[in-house]
């Protein structure tokens, strides 16, 4: 473990998912090298997984390694592996706000996430958020947040998400892409100690627009604001042809990637590393990691889920809560 006393507040998720199988695994593979909890109704966990009760995040470090540390929520009810109930949606939201509350209140080093279903939320609680990012950026009443993919290849940012290809470019607005980068740059200094980030930033048009035979985005939208930033001093480079960005020699120029949509981004880390890759958070005022996969349905129950992309997301979380200690403590000295 690497940061110090306080655990990770690990939440349920759905728990139809895989979300319950996962992490029992994870802690089996874990064990208690870095403490973490999980927050559900161990009704939810897979048949025979060993567990023990804790009233306090504090109460982590005493369970045996062996066994699941479980701050239990009643839901009302069992889960059916891959079928979700509607009953238990505002039970899923729950569970997430007082992740939050134990993050904000500073009783866990950090907060990982179990995968939700976002139609599940619908149907059974109206959830009005467009995901769990924008969730939890207003349970932490900030504007702005921004979603990185992580693995120890590569960290990308997409600047744009969960929306249709053919509503990128007018989505691409040069202050939204600006605050994106201020924020990697940010997140990066703070929560994965780079001193100096370097970040290069996607065209978003083949060839980066190639002076303007392939569309006028590149130079008229992200050129600007990347001189902007250059001006200010950041180490900051594009826009660039995207094919050309991800080798390894690439790679080694730069310490994440802006990319201009979702899977232009996500291609990339999921093809280095499908199994490792994790979910972060950046701009909240606590950690938030999550693994980098969904709810899985198809297999929930079966005792087949891979806890790797869990036990990444939690390894993540404990190394960015050392840095970001470490960076409060040279902020305030």
């Amino acid at each position: 473990m690497i940061a110090a006393q306080r655990p990770i507040a690990l939440t349920c998720g759905e728990p139809a998912g895989i979300g319950p199988e996962i992490a029992v695994k994870a802690r089996v593979r874990l064990g208690a090298s870095l403490p973490f909890f999980w927050i559900g109704d161990p009704r939810h966990l897979p048949p025979g997984a060993r567990f023990t009760e804790i009233t306090r995040p504090d109460q982590t470090l005493g369970v045996a390694g062996d066994s699941l540390p479980v701050l239990p929520h009643d839901f009302g009810s069992p889960a059916r592996a891959g079928q979700p109930d509607p009953t238990h949606a505002a039970h899923v939201i729950e569970v997430i706000r007082t992740a939050v509350q134990l993050a904000s209140a500073g009783e866990v080093s950090a907060m990982c996430t179990g995968p939700i279903h976002k139609k599940a939320l619908k149907d059974g609680a109206a959830f009005a958020h467009p995901g769990h990012t924008e969730f939890l950026a207003a349970l932490a009443g900030v504007d702005r947040v921004v979603m990185m993919l992580a693995c120890p290849a590569l960290r990308v940012v997409p600047s744009t998400i969960h929306i249709p290809i053919a509503d990128v470019p007018a989505a691409l607005r040069p202050d939204d892409l600006m605050a994106t980068l201020r924020l990697t740059h940010a997140g990066l200094m703070r929560d994965f100690a780079v001193d100096t980030p370097r970040i290069a930033v996607a065209g978003l048009n083949p060839h980066a627009g190639e002076g303007g035979t392939m569309g006028h985005e590149d130079a008229a939208i992200i050129a600007p604001v990347v001189d902007a930033l250059r001006a200010e001093g950041l180490l900051v480079r594009g826009p660039l042809p995207a094919d050309t960005m991800f080798h390894p020699g690439a790679r080694a120029s730069y310490d994440a990637a802006v990319c201009m949509y979702h899977d232009q981004a996500l291609i990339p880390i999921k093809t280095l590393d499908f199994a490792g890759g994790v979910n972060v958070t950046l701009g909240l005022p606590f950690i938030r990691t999550s693994p980098d996969h969904g709810t899985a349905f198809d297999i929930a129950g079966l005792g087949r889920a891979d806890p790797t992309s869990l036990v990444a997301a939690l390894e993540l979380a404990d190394q960015m809560a050392a840095s970001r200690g470490a960076y409060l403590r040279r902020a305030t000295s």
